[in-house]
C-alpha cells in the first residue's frame, strides 16, 4: 500500500472535526482484531471466526464510506467550487478510491 500526501498544504482535513471519534473506532475495530487472534489461539470454532471476521470487514468498511463521504463533502467539494485542475484531480482520486473499496 502507498501512503501519499495528497492535501497536506490545503489545511485541514474532512476528518479532522471527527478525528477523535474516528480514532475511538479504529481502536474497537483493533480489538475485534486481537479478539480474532484470541479465537484462534484458543481453537474456537471455525465458524465462529468467520462470523467474527465478516463483523471486522463490515466495521472496517463503515468507517471507510465515512471517511469517503467527509472526504467528498470536504476536499472534493472544495476543489470543485475553485475549478481548474485540481478539482478534476480530486474527483479522480476519489473515483479510484471508491474502485478500490468495491474490489474489496
Amino acid at each position: 500500500m502507498t501512503v501519499t500526501d495528497h492535501g497536506t498544504d490545503h489545511g485541514p482535513h474532512g476528518y479532522s472535526k471527527q478525528k477523535d471519534q474516528h480514532l475511538k473506532r479504529l481502536r474497537r475495530i483493533e480489538g475485534q482484531i486481537r479478539g480474532l487472534q484470541r479465537m484462534v489461539e484458543e481453537d474456537v470454532y471455525c465458524i465462529d471466526i468467520l462470523t467474527q471476521v465478516s463483523a471486522g470487514t463490515k466495521a472496517l468498511q463503515s468507517f471507510a464510506l465515512q471517511l469517503l463521504e467527509e472526504h467528498l463533502r470536504h476536499c472534493v467539494a472544495d476543489a470543485a467550487s475553485q475549478g481548474g485542475p485540481d478539482a478534476d484531480d480530486k474527483v479522480a482520486e476519489a473515483t479510484a478510491a471508491i474502485a478500490r473499496l468495491l474490489r474489496t
